[in-house]
Formats: C-alpha cells, sequence, structure tokens
C-alpha cells in the first residue's frame, strides 16, 4: 500500500493540474504556448522511453510502480483524460459561439407570420 503512495500522489496531482487548467477561462497564447511545450515534453519523454526501456522501468519501481509499462499506461490514461477535458471544453465554447451567430443572425433578419404566409401562397 505504502510503496505505491507515490505514484498515486502523482497520478492525482495530475488529474488536479488538468482540472485546474480546465476550468480558466480561455485559449490565450499562454495557454497554446503551455500546450506546445507540454506535447514537445511528452514527445521527447516517449523517444526517451523507447531508447531507455530499462531507465523506464527504474523509474518506475522508484515511484511506486512494477514496470516501466505500468507507468507508461498511467502517463497515458493522464495524457488522454487531459485531451478529452480540452476537447470538451473546446466544444463547450464552439457551441456558444454558434449560438451567439445564430442568435445575431435571428436579430438581423426577422421573419414575420404574416411574411411566411405570403411564401407559402406563392
Amino acid at each position: 500500500m505504502f510503496d505505491q503512495i507515490i505514484i498515486k500522489v502523482l497520478l492525482i496531482a495530475a488529474f488536479i493540474i488538468f482540472g485546474l487548467i480546465l476550468l480558466r477561462p480561455g485559449g490565450s497564447a499562454r495557454n497554446q504556448a503551455i500546450r506546445t511545450i507540454t506535447l514537445i515534453l511528452l514527445f521527447v519523454a516517449a523517444v526517451f522511453a523507447v531508447l531507455f526501456p530499462g531507465l523506464i522501468d527504474d523509474l518506475a519501481r522508484s515511484v511506486g510502480v512494477g514496470r516501466g509499462t505500468d507507468l507508461l499506461l498511467y502517463a497515458f490514461i493522464i495524457v488522454f483524460v487531459g485531451n478529452a477535458l480540452t476537447a470538451v471544453r473546446r466544444r463547450r465554447a464552439q457551441d456558444e459561439q454558434i449560438t451567439q451567430l445564430a442568435r445575431q443572425i435571428a436579430l438581423r433578419s426577422p421573419e414575420r407570420p404574416q411574411d411566411a404566409q405570403q411564401e407559402g401562397e406563392r
């Protein structure tokens, strides 16, 4: 139980950090830069894991995970959940934009009931 405390703390911290980042409003240039740097670091870590699998096993054991493959699975899950949460947030923002655009169009060119009747009579 206590030998896995490090990995449990790291995983929970990662989820909390993802949640806090996603709760912050906006997609500023700073946030995009952080995402880009994170992706580059993940790419470097993936290459490192392929080149030196023994070191990944050692790292896994040092944080309380039995094997390096398990550690990589946990990391993949964190990245996947973060990506899914980002996609949900982006989708929500797009839905809000579409709603605002539809409202603006409806207010600019309203259809009156009498116009609709005249269209039907033609």
